[in-house]
């Protein structure tokens, strides 16, 4: 049996990250075309520009949805406080109006965070990296750009936008609306006597005012129990906010499982889906050479025989991402059309090419 596990391809990566490279080596082959590290550097650089443009077009759309809400607060407390006869329920129709914006706000902050995300990873591993020694981003950085850019998702949570948004800016506009509109009850068309006359007067219709009066102090709590849940939420990593916990993943933590991957605490970090294909063929130094050549991926052979036939076969083993399977599927075809390819999901796959078998952590205790 001949091993061959991983492959060089995290070595490209890691020149292409700001190590040593010679000048004249490309980085990155497709077709006859090829990326050396000068040109990766340039692509790098637009990226970057790129996605703080996106960004900034959706931070300004997030201060639009604000301006928003501002501005129909005042209005409405304006209006309810210079016109006699206007009725203190605009007030709790602005207040429906400002959780409509809180939710347009969110949606917008969630896309906010899925551009700045990516900004934040080149940032911590190819921009930073240029400035410490021994210039090396982070073994899974490569991965998580990439699976974002394939597989854009959002990276924090509704709950996670809605609460930061809310203490951020909406929970002071909903203390406002609530004093305003205590005031104008208490206040028009003349003050109140006695507390009883004000919670009277607190009736909307056939509403009595106690009961509107209770309906209004439990969505209040409500909005402000919320705020204080989401609190510990840290999955946002294009905001400036406390990161550092006891153990790097407490309270500045992003809420994701707890591992040894470098920087997991301070950006997201994703890699692409890992497979195991597995590869029944006759001619297994065809297939082994195409994609030794073409995708930089080791394979292990294994001698197999097929219980129907009592023939022998070459079994090839090979670990690769969700987007190398198309490719491989193409160099299998093209070197053996009779071969038999099986692809199953891999839960983690360690080793060159792939997350380093010793944490960073051990690597660095080690040393």
């Amino acid at each position: 049996m001949t091993s061959e596990h991983g492959g060089p391809a995290e070595e490209h990566t890691g020149r292409a990250g700001g190590g040593p490279a010679d000048e004249d080596e490309p980085v990155w082959t497709y077709r006859g075309y090829e990326l050396r590290s000068a040109d990766f550097t340039s692509a790098m650089v637009h990226l970057f520009r790129a996605e703080i443009s996106r960004a900034n077009v959706w931070r300004q759309r997030l201060d639009s949805t604000t301006n928003w809400a501002v501005l129909t607060t005042g209005a409405s407390i304006s209006f309810v406080f210079t016109e006699a006869l206007a009725h203190h329920s605009v007030i709790f129709i602005n207040a429906l109006l400002v959780t409509l914006f809180l939710f347009v706000e969110a949606r917008r902050y969630r896309y906010y965070e899925l551009w700045s995300s990516r900004v934040r990873l080149m940032e911590t591993d190819f921009f930073a990296t240029m400035l410490v020694p021994p210039f090396k981003p982070a073994p899974d950085w490569a991965e998580s750009l990439a699976a974002n850019l394939l597989h854009p998702q959002f990276t924090i949570s509704v709950g996670e936008a809605l609460g930061r948004r809310l203490r951020r800016n909406y929970i002071w506009l909903y203390l406002t609306l609530a004093a305003a509109w205590a005031l104008k009850v208490w206040l028009h068309p003349e003050p109140s006597a006695d507390l009883a006359e004000f919670i009277g007067r607190a009736a909307l219709g056939g509403i009595p005012g106690p009961a509107v009066l209770g309906a209004a102090m439990i969505a209040l709590g409500a909005v402000v129990a919320f705020g204080l849940v989401t609190i510990r939420l840290r999955q946002a990593s294009g905001e400036v906010v406390p990161r550092f916990g006891g153990d790097g993943h407490g309270a500045g933590g992003t809420g994701r499982r707890r591992d040894d991957r470098v920087g997991a605490w301070f950006r997201p970090s994703r890699r692409r889906r890992q497979f195991l294909a597995v590869i029944i063929t006759d001619r297994a130094a065809e297939v082994s050479a195409a994609v030794l050549e073409s995708m930089q991926r080791g394979l292990t052979a294994v001698d197999g025989r097929g219980m129907y036939t009592q023939e022998v076969h070459t079994v090839l083993i090979c670990a690769l991402t969700v987007t190398e399977i198309p490719a491989l599927r193409t160099l299998v075809k093209e070197a053996d059309a009779k071969a038999f390819m099986i692809v199953t999901p891999a839960h983690e796959v360690y080793g060159e090419g792939f997350a380093p078998l010793e944490t960073p952590r051990a690597a660095s205790e080690a040393s």
